[in-house]
């Protein structure tokens, strides 16, 4: 079963990374047909947090920062000590209590180093646009439940989210 597409989606965006002032609505308006592709595949919403929850409204959010900002973040709440270009707080998805307020299901927060994304999309000669899509769509795939532990899941993880890009061109 797939999620119908009455569902709210309220995506609330902050940049904070001052060298590249991105266009937040055309990639909140992304972010939500990325999340509706993956919520209208069976084997997608079947397998992810939402499946078995009777909501109206999904909502999360993405703070976009720099490398010194995820850093932080990464020995703070992660005890990693290495910048990363996506961080994912899945706090529905990891919650062993599923919390529905008012008929809304809030996902968590993604936080994209958009340093690291103009970094990124130079090495594999894409634009940055591209390159961000990209990351957003991994961040929804995260907050849907979905890890890459090993080499299958990382490979479904990735497969999916080149066919969600290349689904809303």
């Amino acid at each position: 079963m797939t999620a119908n597409k009455t569902v709210k989606l309220n995506i609330f965006s902050e940049n904070i990374y001052e060298n590249w002032q991105i266009d937040e609505r055309k990639f909140i308006n992304i972010a939500k047909k990325i999340l509706r592709y993956y919520m209208s595949k069976t084997e997608v919403y079947s397998a992810s947090c939402l499946n078995g929850f009777d909501f109206k409204t999904i909502s999360f959010d993405f703070l976009y920062c720099d490398s010194v900002k995820t850093h932080e973040i990464n020995k703070e709440y992660r005890e990693k000590d290495y910048p990363a270009d996506i961080i994912t707080f899945a706090i529905f998805a990891d919650s062993e209590e599923k919390f529905i307020f008012d008929g809304e299901i809030n996902l968590g927060e993604v936080i994209i180093a958009l340093d690291k994304v103009i970094e990124e999309a130079q090495k594999k000669q894409v634009t940055k646009e591209y390159e961000l899509a990209f990351l957003i769509s991994h961040g929804i795939m995260h907050l849907l439940g979905f890890d890459h532990q090993t080499e299958e899941d990382y490979n479904f993880v990735v497969g999916l989210q080149n066919e969600a890009l290349a689904a809303i061109k």
